[in-house]
C-alpha cells in the first residue's frame, strides 16, 4: 500500500465515522418528545414547568429564565426544545465552553428575536467576563458594550428584546449565587426509575419500528443506569443484534445476549466501570487508592474516571470516596465474584502515596 492509499483509507474512515455520528444524532433527534405530554418521567419538574409556561402564555409574556441541573442524558436539552415549542418561539442553542469572551455573548444576545429561547448548555463553564455580562442581560434585558481601551473606554448600552434563557448544568454547585438567583425557575432532574425507562424504551421502539416484548424492554431498562439517553442507545444496539442474529424481535434473552456483546452487565456496568473496579480490587486490595493512581491503572484520564465512571459506581454502592482515597464496598467484591481480604488485613498501600 502506498502513502496515497493510506491517506484515502484514513479519509474514508473519518467520513464513515462522521456519517455514523450524524446518523446517531438524527435518530436521537427523532426520538425526542415534542411536548410536555410526550415527555416521560420527571413528574414534579413537568408539573411545575407546565404552570410556568401556561401562566406566561396567558399573560402574553416571555417565560421566566429556567435553570435545569442534573446528570447528562436526563432530558435537559429536550426540555429546552419543549419550552420553545410550548411558547411557539424559535430556539438558539450554544454552550458555555463556546463563550469565552464577553463579546461572544454580546454577539449572540444582540441577534436574538423577541421571545426567543436561548439554550445555554454547560452554563457553569462560561468565562467570568461573559457571566457578568449575562447578569444584566437576564435582569434588565440590556448589555453594556465597551468601546475602546484604557481611560478612553466608553460603555455603550444596548437594549435587548425580552428573551428566555434556559441554562443547563451538570455541576450546579459551580454556579455563582448571583447567576442562580436570576433564574425564575430552577429544577433538578432526577435519575429515572426502571418502570419509567421501560416506558421510554417502548416509546422509542415504536418510533424506530422495532418489535419488543415487555421482558426485553425491562432488560434494557435495567441496564440503562437510570438514564433515558443510555436506554435509547442500548435499544439501538440491541436492535442491530436482533436484526443480524435473530428474527428482529427483542426478547429478554436477545437483549441479554446483545448487551453481553457490548460489555454491559446486568447492573449496567460497562467496560470502564468494570476496569475501575477490577483495578481497585485486584491491584490495590480494595483500596484506599488515590484517583490519579487508579486512573493510570486503567489507562484513562483522571477526569474520565472521576466524571464518567465514579458517579455511577458510588450511586450503585460499589465504590466509596474517603479522605484517604477510593475504597471498594463489599457489594463490589460480590458483584465481581471475588473474595475480599480478611478483616484487618493490611492493604498494599500503593494508592495512599498519591492522595485522593
Amino acid at each position: 500500500m502506498n502513502w496515497d492509499d493510506t491517506t484515502d483509507t484514513s479519509a474514508e474512515e473519518r467520513l464513515v465515522g462522521a456519517s455514523a455520528d450524524r446518523e446517531d444524532q438524527a435518530v436521537e433527534a427523532a426520538l425526542r418528545p415534542k411536548d410536555l405530554g410526550e415527555f416521560i418521567g420527571q413528574e414534579k419538574v413537568r408539573e411545575q414547568l407546565d404552570l410556568v409556561l401556561r401562566a406566561a402564555r396567558a399573560r402574553g409574556a416571555t417565560a421566566d429564565h429556567v435553570l435545569l441541573s442534573g446528570a447528562p442524558g436526563l432530558g435537559k436539552t429536550t426540555l429546552s426544545m419543549i419550552i420553545a415549542a410550548e411558547m411557539e418561539a424559535p430556539i438558539r442553542i450554544t454552550s458555555g465552553p463556546a463563550i469565552q469572551h464577553a463579546g461572544d455573548l454580546a454577539a449572540i444576545l444582540s441577534s436574538l428575536q423577541e421571545g426567543e429561547v436561548l439554550f445555554l448548555d454547560e452554563i457553569h463553564r462560561m468565562s467570568r467576563p461573559a457571566e457578568e455580562m449575562l447578569y444584566m442581560a437576564m435582569e434588565d434585558f440590556r448589555v453594556d458594550v465597551i468601546v475602546g481601551k484604557g481611560p478612553g473606554a466608553t460603555a455603550i448600552p444596548l437594549e435587548l428584546p425580552p428573551f428566555t434563557l434556559v441554562g443547563a448544568t451538570t455541576r450546579a454547585g459551580l454556579l455563582p449565587p448571583p447567576l442562580r438567583d436570576r433564574f425564575g425557575f430552577t429544577a433538578h432532574m432526577e435519575f429515572y426509575e426502571p418502570a419509567e425507562l421501560e416506558r421510554v424504551v417502548h416509546r422509542s421502539a415504536s418510533l424506530l419500528d422495532v418489535e419488543i416484548d415487555p421482558a426485553g424492554a425491562a432488560e434494557i431498562a435495567g441496564r440503562s443506569r437510570g438514564t433515558p439517553r443510555i436506554a435509547n442507545r442500548l435499544l439501538r444496539r440491541v436492535r442491530d443484534y436482533a436484526q443480524v442474529k435473530a428474527d428482529g424481535v427483542i426478547t429478554k434473552d436477545i437483549a441479554a445476549a446483545a448487551l453481553a456483546v457490548y460489555e454491559v452487565d446486568a447492573r449496567g456496568l460497562d467496560r470502564l466501570d468494570r476496569a475501575v473496579l477490577e483495578a481497585l480490587l485486584k491491584l490495590f486490595g480494595g483500596g484506599p487508592v488515590g484517583l490519579s493512581t487508579l486512573s493510570v491503572a486503567v489507562g484513562e484520564e483522571r477526569e474520565t474516571v472521576e466524571e464518567v465512571a465514579e458517579p455511577f459506581l458510588v450511586r450503585e454502592g460499589l465504590l466509596a470516596r474517603t479522605p484517604r482515597g477510593r475504597v471498594a464496598t463489599p457489594a463490589a467484591w460480590a458483584h465481581l465474584g471475588l473474595t475480599p481480604p480478611r478483616s484487618g488485613a493490611p492493604g498494599n498501600g500503593q494508592g495512599d502515596l498519591f492522595g485522593a
